[in-house]
């Protein structure tokens, strides 16, 4: 990949982020790689998943869903909660999968509630959104 970009390659990124979870635990992402060849080749990349504003706004299309209607669940603060939320959309944490303590405070604006699981984000939407 580096030896390509040099050559006038493009760097295309499914996704940035840092970390995924796998049954065993904790593992890097494609975030730290892409980092790397961006500082590596001086080449910005071109990211078409999470957290691309473009992303969120691409998977409502067609279903008739204004983004401020739409709601984002998900264990990623920044890519899912922070992607959707930049989009115009509501973002729910959940303290599953790889949610780690105090992920909340590292976006901005906050996220718009915090979860301990996905049955009870669902059953806040079903509750106080619909």
């Amino acid at each position: 990949s580096f030896r390509l970009i040099l050559d006038g390659a493009p760097l295309i990124a499914i996704h940035k982020a840092r970390y995924f979870k796998k049954k065993d635990g904790l593992a890097l992402g494609p975030g730290p790689f892409v980092a790397g060849l961006e500082y590596a080749t001086d080449a910005k990349a071109t990211v078409v998943g999470k957290p691309e504003k473009t992303f969120f706004l691409e998977a409502l299309r067609g279903t008739g869903c204004a983004p401020e209607e739409a709601v984002m669940i998900g264990d990623d603060c920044r890519d899912d909660v922070g992607g959707a939320q930049n989009a115009g959309m509501r973002g729910i944490l959940v303290r599953t999968g790889k949610y780690r303590p105090a992920d909340e405070d590292k976006i901005n604006p906050a996220p718009y509630l915090t979860c301990e699981n996905f049955p009870a984000a669902v059953e806040h939407i079903l509750e106080h959104l619909l």
